[in-house]
């Protein structure tokens, strides 16, 4: 695939080149999320961020075709894995994480506050006692400011909590992988109403990405297109400054504040969201075996 530096839309996956790493984007378009492979060109040391695991809502049945086209760009381009990076715990897709660590190494991880995530997630799924809502299910836990090595280049996590308290987003050169937290200006942002969330802390956050340099780069982490565009996933700050249909310049935090709460009021739960989170607080993978030697997933029933 030829490289470029355009934002025109392309079809389910693209690649972009920045002053040491490369980026290949993967759309899911079940999911509307995108998962990047990001490689330090000159050491060949790769990242994966956001992972997708197929899930079948119907079959209750998991499978890895989008995991593994991006496990077959990684061999293809001869990399090694270092890091699996999860921007928060999804609601609205499996993790494939486990997965890819199983089959290219590479350590999973996350922000710190996913323990804050996992405690009311193991109440309200009232999980087994071996789970410890402490994030040992994860090989890293982050903190705001920390870095980790990419051969040359260097990944700086930046804490950016609101639609989860344990939100991450994740700064390579000028590209910054921003999570839940911004869609395409068209789009808007994030809602904040799961257990955790806050709008207040969202607008702060979000406040913390647009106060970057105007040309950096932000790769969201899904788009749900309107009916005239294809996916796109790939913006600046100075366009979600410009035009962010929820955050313009000149929107104030009661503003946003007050709009966000009113959206969350209408919005369904997402499809996946209880089948999901109790498999992303455990880093992908699935609960562990029952007395019958299967894996069931738990629905609390009357509880979101």
């Amino acid at each position: 695939m030829s490289i470029t530096e355009t934002t025109a839309p392309v079809p389910e996956q693209a690649r972009h080149r920045h002053a040491t790493v490369d980026v290949e984007s993967f759309f899911d378009p079940a999911t509307g999320t995108v998962t990047y492979l990001v490689w330090d060109r000159q050491s060949r040391r790769a990242a994966i961020i956001d992972p997708v695991l197929d899930y079948d809502f119907r079959a209750g049945r998991t499978s890895t075709a989008s995991a593994d086209r991006v496990l077959a760009c990684l061999r293809d381009e001869g990399l090694a894995l270092d890091w699996i990076l999860e921007t928060h715990a999804h609601a609205d897709h499996l993790s494939a994480a486990a997965h890819m660590q199983r089959e290219a190494g590479g350590r999973i991880v996350i922000g710190r506050r996913i323990q804050q995530v996992q405690s009311i997630f193991r109440a309200l799924y009232n999980l087994e006692p071996g789970f410890i809502p402490d994030g040992r299910q994860f090989d890293r836990l982050l903190d705001d400011g920390d870095t980790l090595p990419l051969g040359e280049a260097v990944i700086h996590a930046l804490w950016v909590p609101g639609h989860t308290p344990a939100d991450m987003a994740y700064a390579i050169d000028d590209a910054v992988f921003v999570g839940d937290t911004l869609f395409m200006p068209d789009v808007g942002t994030a809602r904040a109403d799961f257990p955790g969330g806050d709008a207040a802390q969202l607008f702060r956050s979000i406040q913390r990405l647009l106060s970057l340099p105007p040309e950096s780069v932000l790769y969201v982490c899904h788009d749900y297109p309107p009916q005239d565009r294809a996916p796109q996933w790939r913006t600046s700050v100075a366009a979600q400054r410009a035009a962010n249909i929820h955050v313009h310049d000149g929107i104030d935090e009661k503003t946003f504040v007050d709009m966000r709460r009113r959206r969350d009021a209408t919005l369904e739960m997402p499809t996946l969201i209880l089948p999901s989170i109790q498999v992303n607080i455990r880093a992908g993978h699935l609960p562990p075996p029952e007395a019958d030697g299967m894996r069931y997933l738990r629905i609390p029933l009357n509880r979101l």
